[in-house]
């Protein structure tokens, strides 16, 4: 982007872990100024803006919103508090990035996107896996028709945090403890890194869930299901079966008991003219393609791909007017309409529902 794009003043709402991840996204784009952030938590907030050079550091949105020195904001808050803090930001004309998920639940989702629509202002949620090239190509080629109609796909997230100690040990670490229990907010993997393969398999598709199927499962991790305050009762892995708007038929799942595998995704998707390999391990990219002409033999071609924009990136060109926001609100609700729909699935026993 040239230096002369219009000016961005940005402000970073929660200053945990991720929030530097965005920080420092945006400090790489021309025209982009950190300006303020805020947080509850005195010693984090000043440890953060000392780190980013960020002067005005406020204890609450309220105060933030009274300042109006900022444009746009990167809401980092707990999953829970997307709701109550996008809502305010939007009234008070600032453009949005929120954190994955957009809410948690279908209801307050809808409302952040109809809030979003009323605006007028950028609104996108940060689907991080949207960086990847692969997928992108994926989703150009399935739309340009390069694999004709498709049929049939299968999508999984494999983590296996559960069975080895490379990211810390989940037994004794809040950070990882938390998320195995309801009680502490988690709604396990479904809800961690659920929406993330279902957005995954969805917009590779070009196409969203029409209808659903899911069972979840919890395994005994410790004596009596407890550590300390945590009871580990949110879901470890899960199944799910759904027909897309395009008539496709699928699976999704996630697991955190993938031995051998660290945070990986894989998206398979076939139509009746081709198929299409989506791999996304370790960090490293591959897209792989069997079309006509290959089909007898099962010969399958690799596809180099080039970087594409991130989310951060995106989110400033949308507000430049560059580009159009994707993904935005209205998406991140459709995906937490599914979401809650797995969930009251796996209470009736695995029924099918369709999405409303």
């Amino acid at each position: 982007m040239a230096s002369s794009a219009q000016p961005v003043r940005i402000l970073i709402l929660g200053t945990g872990n991720m929030a530097k991840a965005h920080a420092e996204a945006y400090r790489k784009i021309p025209g982009v100024e950190l300006v303020a952030a805020v947080d509850q938590r005195p010693a984090v907030l000043e440890a953060f803006c000392d780190d980013f050079a960020i002067a005005n550091r406020f204890a609450s949105l309220e105060e933030a919103i009274a300042w109006e020195g900022f444009d746009a904001a990167s809401n980092v808050t707990p999953d829970g508090a997307h709701h109550p803090t996008t809502l305010p930001l939007l009234a008070a004309g600032k453009h949005v990035l929120c954190e994955k998920p957009l809410a948690t639940n279908a209801r307050d989702a809808r409302d952040m996107a109809e809030a979003a629509r009323k605006s007028g202002k950028v609104a996108m949620v940060n689907l991080s896996y949207r960086n990847v090239a692969v997928l992108q190509k994926a989703a150009e080629l399935v739309a340009d028709g390069a694999i004709g109609s498709l049929r049939h796909f299968e999508a999984s997230y494999l983590q296996s945090w559960l069975t080895q100690p490379a990211w810390g040990d989940w037994k004794s670490e809040s950070q990882w403890l938390w998320r195995l229990s309801t009680r502490h907010g988690s709604k396990g993997v479904l809800g961690d890194v659920g929406i993330h393969i279902l957005d995954f398999a969805t917009f590779a598709a070009g196409s969203a869930v029409d209808s659903l199927s899911c069972r979840l499962k919890t395994f005994d991790k410790a004596p009596g299901g407890q550590i300390g305050d945590y009871v580990l009762d949110a879901n470890d892995s899960f199944t799910l079966q759904a027909e897309l708007e395009n008539g496709a038929l699928g699976t999704i799942s996630a697991s955190r008991f993938a031995s051998g595998h660290l945070n990986d995704l894989r998206l398979r998707l076939y139509g009746d003219k081709g198929g299409l390999e989506v791999l996304f391990e370790k960090g490293v990219e591959s897209l792989r393609i069997c079309k006509e002409g290959d089909l007898s033999s099962g010969s399958w071609a690799t596809i180099e791909v080039s970087p594409v924009p991130t989310v951060y990136q995106r989110f400033i060109a949308a507000i430049r007017g560059e580009v159009a926001p994707e993904p935005d609100f209205d998406h991140g609700a459709r995906l937490q309409v599914a979401l809650d729909l797995a969930e009251q699935s796996n209470a009736e026993g695995g029924r099918f529902l369709a999405v409303c």
